[in-house]
């Protein structure tokens, strides 16, 4: 146990941040060292007059900063030693492996025509800018008037000069939260979440709160009550079927929450980037609340991989602070490429490659229905996964490795979970990352594991 004990008088709201914050201290300036052991919650929590659930949430934030693990049994301990979490699918294909981990829309023959067609297409119209400007105003005033043509068909009206062009969601979606939130501020997230916001929040310096869900999505009322409780900068959803629990939020809720982020004068990033490929769905979050929403769409899981191209669109308050994060990140997208998708939303394309994507999630969604019948899983039509619930008796880590040893991978759900409360172990299972062949017969042997008795793997790979 450490001698280095936190000053009660330094203590400042929210506690919790406070005491975090003097431990980080402590640990960069040496008075903590890898493998002290810290005290209990309760005894901490007596020592400081503050409630057992404060300094637990202290914890908690000190480990998602990796600064200190919990061990069960044993008690919290600094880790000095920093350790990258691991993606939730394979970096690459191994082998014969049926590889149902990572999120691909279902892709033939037809894509790799399209964007062949538009190489050649560009190799004879690519404009000078495109080719040998460093400035963004110079190379995309006309992809931004067709980008608020192609958010219009995903239910926003916004102007053109409130939207950046990105190289996909995952930087339109970094420059957003850089945006929204300050460091050491916290960003409020649904239970079960993108995987990537984790990290990205831990290397930006911001506390990620998960809040609880049901079968519409975030409830209206704990982000409300995680508002007066705390100091919440920012919401990230991810009301459209993208989610991992493939989730349609209502349109009620969309406004629900809208409402809860103006009371508190709260930022709002919402990721869309299935946009118009899934039908009947309201309209987005920032249609409700664009004056505080950032909004952040793509192509690469509706169209084409390669198409590395996404918009995001800011309320007119953050553009400024939108633009100078986007060009100390990213400078600007890929001149090119976006050639490419601007080409593709004014002829056409996009929405063909669209309706494609649309009928082919059809075709894997029945093969899904009919390997996993009788099991608990989630999914929607137009959803590039599914959500299954592991019977009981089954552990994530055992599940997966498993699966891998009778050769399929799968997304443990770990990967996407924010918070430990009401979580059920579960998989994410991708629907377009192969052929229909092999999905049925790796849905065939996930089927069979969650019906045979659970086992730890003997072997390790």
């Amino acid at each position: 146990m450490t001698n280095w004990h936190p000053d009660p008088l330094q203590l400042r709201r929210p506690a919790y941040l406070s005491l975090a914050e003097q431990f980080a201290r402590a640990i960069r300036e040496g008075m903590l060292s890898n493998g002290d052991r810290l005290p209990t919650h309760r005894r901490l929590a007596e020592d400081l007059d503050l409630s057992v659930q404060t300094v637990s949430r202290a914890y908690d934030e000190l480990i998602r900063r990796g600064l200190i693990a919990g061990e069960v049994g044993r008690g919290s301990f600094v880790q000095t030693q920093a350790r990258e979490p691991e993606p939730p699918y394979l970096p690459e294909r191994l082998g014969e492996l049926i590889d149902l981990s990572i999120l691909k829309p279902v892709c033939e023959q037809i894509h790799l025509d399209r964007m062949r067609e538009a190489f050649t297409w560009l190799g004879e119209n690519l404009p000078s800018s495109s080719a040998l400007s460093f400035r963004p105003n110079m190379v995309f005033p006309l992809h931004r008037k067709v980008a608020a043509e192609w958010l219009a068909k995903c239910g926003l009206d916004v102007s053109p000069l409130n939207i950046s062009i990105t190289n996909g969601a995952t930087p339109a979606m970094t420059v957003a939260v850089m945006s929204a939130a300050l460091p050491g501020s916290t960003i409020a997230a649904e239970a079960i979440s993108h995987h990537t916001l984790m990290p990205l929040s831990t290397y930006l310096g911001l506390h990620l709160e998960g809040l609880p869900i049901d079968e519409d999505g975030m409830i209206p009322e704990a982000l409300d009550a995680a508002c007066r409780n705390g100091v919440i900068r920012a919401v990230f959803l991810q009301p459209s079927v993208i989610n991992p629990m493939a989730t349609l939020m209502s349109a009620k809720r969309r406004a629900a929450l809208a409402e809860v982020a103006r009371r508190h004068d709260i930022a709002i990033i919402e990721n869309d980037v299935l946009g118009p490929l899934v039908e009947g769905r309201a309209p987005p979050i920032a249609a409700f609340a664009p004056e505080r929403t950032f909004y952040v769409t793509s192509f690469t899981k509706i169209t084409v991989p390669g198409l590395r191209i996404g918009y995001l669109a800011a309320p007119d308050r953050y553009v400024s602070a939108v633009t100078n994060r986007h060009l100390v990140s990213n400078w600007m997208a890929t001149p090119a490429i976006a050639e490419i998708a601007t080409r593709w939303v004014s002829d056409g394309t996009a929405l063909e490659l669209v309706a494609w994507q649309r009928k082919a999630l059809t075709a894997r969604h029945a093969i899904a229905d009919e390997k996993l019948a009788g099991l608990d899983y989630r999914s929607h039509p137009q959803s590039l996964h599914v959500w299954l619930h592991l019977p009981a008796g089954h552990t994530e880590e055992g599940f997966v490795s498993q699966a891998r040893l009778h050769g399929v991978a799968i997304a443990p759900g770990s990967s996407f979970r924010i918070t430990d409360s009401g979580w059920r172990p579960s998989v994410r299972i991708s629907l377009g990352s192969t052929t229909e062949e092999e999905l049925r017969a790796g849905l065939g042997i996930i089927a069979s594991l969650s019906l045979g008795v659970p086992e730890a793997p003997l072997l390790a790979i």
